[in-house]
C-alpha cells in the first residue's frame, strides 16, 4: 500500500515538522512492515510554469515528426514574450494548457534544462510528459495536457504536487484493513496519541425500496450489497488533477472520470466498488454461484469460462463480472466520442454504484483459480470492513454529483444477512501474561478501545470486536494488540531456562562431525533446495528403471520445473558449482549434506491431524507409515584446481582420487571402513568410478560411488571438463560403526620399513593387491602405502607394476630384519595368491 503524506495529513493532523521517515518510524514501532519511503519530486527544480500553446509549425524535413511551437508562458519568462519551444510529441494542439519548464529547470534525473540549437531552431525550454516529471503513468504516454481554465504563468509544481512523500506499507494478510488511507491513518493517530478523522463518518439515506432492483441468491458468498444510482453525468468530464495525483502517487493510473472515483473510494476506505452504465444492463442485478462452463469476457478482454464455485454478478442475459475480482466488459463505463459534425459529446450519463461485501475464501479461491489478482480480491481476500459498504458508495455517489454534475437518485438499495457483533471474553490480565509485562487493566481497555473495541467488565473483559479488524478472533489476538501498540521494544529480554538435556544424539553428532571435516578438507557448504525436476535426472543420464527416477511430486510446488523432491544431493550441488563457475570462480570444491526421498511399497494418503489436542501416538505412527524414506546423504562436487600454481610448484588439477579421497574423509568421521571397487554407475564416467561398500553384520553392503562424471553429464549441466563427485549414506556408514573407537597403543620402539613392488595383471585393482598385504602381513604390519604405479615395456602389455612402503613395528620389542622380512614374505605370498600378483625382477 503505497501512501501519500500529504493525503494522509488530511485524516490526522500530524505536526508540521514530521517527516516522512518520522512516521515510518512511528508505524513500525506499531507493528506495519513500512519497507521504504519514497521522496517524490528529488532532484526537480523550477521554473516549471502553465503555458498555452499558440502556434504549431510542422518541421518535416527530417526524418521523424518534429513540431515547433510558440507558447505563452505569462511574465514567467520575465519577458512576456512567447517561449519557441522544439516537442516531439502530437498529444495536443493549439489552444491547449500544458507545463513547461524553462530554462534553468532541474528535472528528476538531473536533467537541466537550457536553450539550445536543434532541427535548425533555437529551442527555449521543454513541453513536458508525465514521465519527464516522475509523476508516473497517466495513460496518455505523451504530454501533460491541463484543463482550459487554468491560469497562464501559475507554479506547477504546486498545481501538479510534485513534492512530497509516499510511504510503502508491506501489508500483512491479518492487517488488510491498513490496505486504504483510513486503515493507515487510524494505525498513524494511534501511534501519535492524535484523534483520527474518520473519512467513513458520513451522513447515509436509508435504504428504501425503489432503488436499483438486486437480487442476492447466495447470502454466504455475499452478505451484503449496496446499490446507489447517478444520473445526468457528463459525458466529458475529466478527473480532476488532485485526484489523478493521488491516484498515480498511491501506484495506480489514472483512466476515466467514474472509474477514478470507484478507485479513489477504494483507496480511502478500502471498500471495492465497481460502476455499471445502466443503459447496458438488461433487467436486475444478480449474485449467484456461476453455472459450469458459463463464459464472460472481463475488463481485460479475456473470454474466462467459469467454475461452479465462482461467485458471479449477473442481470437478464447472464455474468456481468466476477464477483470481487473484475467487472464484465459489456456493462463497462463507456468512454466519451465527439461527433465531429456537432460537437455533440456521448458517453456514459447513468451509472449503478455497487458496494458489496463478499467472502474472503471465496474470492481467494476464485482469484487464484483464474489467476485474475486485482485490486478488489487483494483487499477482500484480506477482509473488508462490511459496515463500510454503504458509506463507500454514498462518498462515491458524493464526488460524482461533484465532479461530473450528476444527480443522485433517491433510491437506495440495500441488502444484507442478519449478522451479530463478535465478542470475545478475556481476563484482564492476559495480555500480561503473554508478555511478561505488568500492562494494567486500564492500559489494556485503553489499547483496545483505541483499535476500535468497545470493552465491558472488570476482571473478564467482554470485548466487542470492530466490524474492519476480522483478523481479531480470540484472546491472543487481543493480547497481540496490546502488545504491539505498547511497543515491542518494551518486552524484557527474558531468556528461557530450558531443563537439562543429554545432549546430541549420536546421528546429530556424526553429522557435524562430517561437515566439519569436509570443511578442514578445502570443501565449502552449499545449501540447496531439495526439489528436482525430471530434467536435472535426464542430464544425469539415469535409465529408466533408476531407483532414483521414483520422484515424491508436491501437490503445490513452488516451481513447475523441479515439483518433486530430490532422491540425490547432486543436482543441486551441480547447479551451484555451474552457477559460481559462471561468474569466474573455477577452482571450486563444494560440499552438503542432508536428506534425500526414496518411496518405497505403494504411496499411501496421510490422515489429517487434528489442531484443537494432540494427535494420539496411533496417527502420528499412520503419518509417519505413509511417508517415504528419508535417508541422509553427504555429497562432493569438485573442478578446476585441486592444488594451486606457485613459486612452490606446478599445482594439481581435480581427478576422480580426489572425490574417492573425500569418501574415505567421511566414513573416518562416522566411524566405518571403506571396500573400495571399480564400479559402473550413473552419472559417473565408466572408467574412473568407484563403488563404496563397508560390512554391515558380516554382509557387504553399498554405501555410495565417486569418482569422475561422464562427458555427457558435464555437458547436459553445462559444467568445467573433468568435473569430479562423490554421494554417500550416511545413514548405511552409521550402521557399520563397531562402536567407540579405541585409542591406539603407541609403541616406543623403533620402525623397520620394508618396500615391495609386485607386477600384476592391468585389470586387477590396487585395493584387492594392498587387502592381500595387509592380511597377509599379520599384526606387525603398521600401516601400508602404494607410493609408485608403473607401466611399460619392460612389463609387457597387459601389465602394471605396484609399488608399496610397509611399515612393521612391534609393540614389546625392537624387530629384527629376519621378522620384518618374514613378515614382508607372507605378505607377498598372500597377494601372489589371490591376485596372481609377481615379485618385481624376480
Amino acid at each position: 500500500m503505497r501512501v501519500p503524506l500529504s493525503w494522509l495529513r488530511e485524516y490526522v493532523d500530524l505536526p508540521a515538522t514530521e517527516t516522512g521517515r518520522d512516521v515510518q518510524a512511528k508505524l513500525i514501532s506499531a507493528g506495519l512492515e513500512v519497507e521504504s519511503v519514497e521522496q517524490l519530486g528529488a532532484g526537480l527544480t523550477g521554473p516549471l510554469v502553465v503555458g498555452k500553446v499558440l502556434t504549431i509549425e510542422e518541421l518535416t524535413e527530417f526524418k521523424k515528426p518534429i513540431r515547433f511551437c510558440t507558447v505563452d508562458v505569462g511574465q514567467a519568462n520575465g519577458t512576456g514574450e512567447p517561449q519557441e519551444i522544439i516537442c516531439g510529441a502530437r498529444n495536443f494542439a493549439a489552444g491547449d494548457k500544458v507545463v513547461v519548464a524553462l530554462p534553468g529547470a532541474v528535472l528528476p534525473g538531473d536533467f537541466r534544462i537550457a536553450e539550445r540549437k536543434t532541427y535548425g531552431r533555437v529551442s527555449r525550454g521543454m513541453i513536458c510528459s508525465g514521465d519527464e516529471l516522475g509523476m508516473g503513468d497517466d495513460g496518455t504516454h505523451g504530454i501533460i495536457v491541463l484543463p482550459p481554465e487554468l491560469e497562464i504563468g501559475i507554479d506547477a509544481t504546486k498545481l501538479l504536487e510534485l513534492y512530497d512523500e509516499v510511504l510503502d506499507i508491506a501489508v500483512t494478510p491479518d492487517r488488510g484493513y491498513c490496505l486504504s488511507m483510513r486503515g493507515v491513518a487510524r494505525e498513524t493517530a494511534i501511534a501519535y496519541g492524535l484523534p483520527l478523522r474518520d473519512p467513513a463518518l458520513l451522513d447515509v439515506p436509508a435504504p428504501n425500496s425503489y432503488g436499483y432492483p438486486v437480487r442476492v441468491t447466495d447470502p454466504i458468498g455475499c452478505d451484503r450489497f449496496t446499490a446507489r444510482t447517478v444520473v445526468g453525468l457528463q459525458p466529458e468530464a475529466r478527473s480532476p488533477i488532485w485526484l489523478r495525483r493521488r491516484l498515480q502517487k498511491a501506484g495506480m493510473r489514472p483512466i476515466s472520470l467514474a472509474v477514478d472515483v470507484t478507485n479513489y473510494v477504494m483507496l480511502e476506505l478500502g471498500q471495492p466498488l465497481h460502476a455499471y452504465d445502466r443503459s447496458r444492463l438488461d433487467g436486475p442485478i444478480g449474485v449467484r454461484r456461476a453455472e459450469a462452463g458459463e463464459k464472460i469476457t472481463t475488463l481485460d478482454g479475456t473470454v474466462r469460462v467459469l467454475d461452479a464455485a465462482d461467485l458471479v454478478i449477473t442481470d437478464d442475459r447472464g455474468p456481468i463480472g466476477i464477483a470481487g475480482v473484475m467487472g464484465g466488459a459489456n456493462t463497462e463505463i463507456a468512454d466519451p466520442e465527439t461527433d465531429p459534425e456537432t460537437g455533440v459529446v456521448t458517453g456514459t450519463s447513468e451509472i449503478v454504484i455497487e458496494a458489496a461485501h463478499f467472502d474472503a475464501i471465496s474470492i481467494a479461491r476464485t482469484a487464484r483459480r483464474h489467476k485474475l489478482a486485482s485490486e478488489a480480491s487483494k483487499r477482500f481476500e484480506r477482509g473488508v470492513d462490511p459496515q463500510a459498504a454503504a458509506a463507500a458508495a454514498q462518498r462515491c455517489v458524493d464526488l460524482l454529483v461533484l465532479l461530473a454534475g450528476g444527480t443522485a437518485e433517491a433510491g437506495v438499495t440495500e441488502i444484507s444477512a442478519p449478522s451479530a457483533p463478535r465478542t470475545i471474553t478475556m481476563p484482564a490480565n492476559h495480555p500480561d501474561k503473554v508478555a511478561g509485562v505488568g500492562y494494567g487493566r486500564e492500559t489494556v481497555v485503553r489499547r483496545l478501545q483505541e483499535v476500535g473495541c468497545d470493552v465491558y467488565g472488570q476482571d473478564e473483559l467482554i470485548v466487542t470486536v470492530p466490524s474492519w479488524r476480522p483478523d481479531l478472533n480470540e484472546p491472543n489476538d487481543l493480547a497481540e494488540e496490546v502488545i504491539r501498540l505498547e511497543g515491542y521494544e518494551n518486552l524484557p529480554s527474558t531468556l528461557p531456562k530450558p531443563p537439562a538435556g543429554r545432549g546430541l544424539t549420536e546421528r546429530q553428532r556424526v553429522h557435524r562431525r562430517v561437515g566439519r571435516a569436509l570443511a578442514g578438507a578445502g570443501y565449502v557448504e552449499a545449501l540447496n533446495y531439495p526439489f528436482i525436476g525430471e530434467q536435472a535426472l535426464d542430464n544425469l543420464g539415469l535409465d529408466a528403471d533408476d531407483a532414483r527416477r521414483r520422484l515424491v511430486k508436491l501437490v503445490n510446488p513452488l516451481s513447475d520445473e523441479e515439483p518433486a523432491l530430490r532422491t540425490t544431493l547432486l543436482p543441486g550441488l551441480l547447479a551451484a558449482l555451474r552457477r559460481n563457475d559462471s561468474r569466474g570462480s573455477h577452482d571450486l570444491a563444494l560440499f552438503e549434506t542432508g536428506l534425500v526421498f526414496r518411496p518405497e511399497g505403494q504411496p499411501g494418503v496421510a490422515v489429517r491431524l487434528p489442531v484443537d489436542r494432540r494427535p494420539t501416538d496411533e496417527e502420528i505412527a499412520s503419518v509417519n507409515a505413509v511417508l517415504p524414506a528419508q535417508p541422509r546423504r553427504a555429497a562432493v562436487v569438485l573442478a578446476g584446481a585441486r592444488e594451486q600454481a606457485g613459486w612452490w610448484g606446478k599445482g594439481r588439477p581435480v581427478d576422480w582420487a580426489d572425490a574417492v579421497e573425500a569418501g574415505r574423509t567421511v566414513a573416518a568421521e562416522a566411524g566405518a571402513e571403506l571396500i573400495i571397487s571399480a564400479d559402473q554407475h550413473a552419472p559417473w564416467h565408466p572408467g574412473r568410478c568407484a563403488a563404496f561398500h563397508v560390512e554391515v553384520d558380516g554382509e557387504k553392503v553399498l554405501v555410495g560411488h565417486a569418482g569422475e562424471l561422464h562427458p555427457r553429464v558435464v555437458k547436459a549441466f553445462g559444467l568445467p571438463a573433468r568435473t569430479c563427485a562423490m554421494e554417500i549414506d550416511l545413514d548405511r556408514l552409521e550402521k557399520a560403526n563397531e562402536g567407540p573407537v579405541k585409542a591406539p597403543r603407541i609403541s616406543s620402539f623403533p620402525v623397520a620399513t620394508q618396500d615391495v613392488a609386485l607386477v600384476v595383471a592391468g585389470d586387477v585393482p590396487a585395493a584387492e593387491v594392498e587387502a592381500a598385504l595387509t592380511e597377509g602381513a599379520g599384526e606387525l604390519l603398521e600401516s601400508i602405502r602404494l607410493f609408485d604405479v608403473y607401466t611399460g615395456d619392460q612389463l609387457g602389455e597387459g601389465s602394471k607394476s605396484l609399488a608399496y612402503a610397509l611399515k612393521f613395528r612391534a609393540p614389546d620389542r625392537t624387530l629384527t630384519v629376519d621378522e620384518a622380512t618374514a613378515a614382508r614374505d607372507a605378505a607377498v605370498a598372500l597377494a601372489s595368491e589371490r591376485t596372481g600378483a609377481v615379485l618385481r625382477g624376480a
